[in-house]
């Protein structure tokens, strides 16, 4: 996707001031909970999902007696118990959205995100009207300058990754959902730093915005994402790595 390199910025910037803000923390923490109590339990090593979120959290530096505190917490008896849900909608200019959420009141997330798209010139879909442009892959992010292409793409590929690709001052490696782990744990035998290693939804097409559109797009992006339930917005505009470097 054009543009990738400089809303990766804008998107860690912004992760970075919600994790003073804690909001993160918050999100990995339901995340946390979630897959203890309906992905097998408090132990990472038997419990993949669960695994996959501590990387996160490790990522996202996390303070590890908050990370501690959610396991112990989902471990017990009783508690909330959070759904995961995902929505589909359209932004402007034709961008086709997958929202992601996890809630406890399924009542109260989807009128909070229709009053979200609806102010702000999106609109939410019946499902499946947008989910067949998405695939469900692994994604690894690593910073161009920390190793050879070359040597990372015969470690990758190895690991069984499907793909390389620079996009602008990062490496990213595509894999299936299943092998995410594995070539996570490849690069880390390694000691190859990792910037970020997350299921996510890729888009087989994209829709080039513009101008008005393009910030309309990102406004309405933004402001999904900051809503509490949402753990991830995922789209396939194609915004220009000037426009979204002006828009920084």
């Amino acid at each position: 996707m054009a543009g990738h390199s400089h809303w990766a910025g804008i998107k860690h910037k912004k992760a970075i001031n919600d994790a003073k803000k804690g909001k993160v923390f918050t999100k990995i923490a339901m995340l946390i909970y979630s897959a203890v109590k309906e992905g097998g339990g408090p132990d990472p090593d038997m419990n993949p999902r669960l695994r996959l979120i501590l990387e996160k959290a490790r990522a996202a530096n996390m303070p590890k007696d908050n990370v501690k505190r959610a396991i112990e917490k989902a471990s017990g008896s009783g508690g909330e118990a959070y759904e995961q849900i995902i929505y589909e909608g359209y932004a402007p200019g034709g961008v086709a959205l997958m929202i992601e959420t996890l809630t406890d009141n399924r009542n109260r997330t989807f009128p909070e995100l229709r009053k979200i798209m609806d102010t702000r010139n999106g609109s939410l879909g019946s499902p499946g009207c947008v989910a067949y442009l998405f695939s469900r892959k692994g994604v690894i992010t690593i910073k161009a300058d920390t190793v050879a292409e070359d040597a990372l793409l015969e470690i990758v590929l190895e690991a069984g990754a499907e793909d390389l690709s620079t996009e602008g001052e990062f490496y990213q490696v595509t894999t299936e959902p299943d092998a995410l782990m594995e070539v996570n744990a490849a690069l880390e035998a390694k000691e190859i730093a990792v910037e970020s290693a997350e299921l996510t939804m890729i888009p087989s097409t994209t829709v080039r915005v513009e101008g008005d559109d393009a910030k309309k797009v990102l406004d309405l992006v933004e402001a999904l994402d900051d809503h509490d339930d949402v753990q991830n917005v995922h789209a396939n505009f194609d915004i220009s790595d000037e426009l979204l470097a002006e828009m920084e």
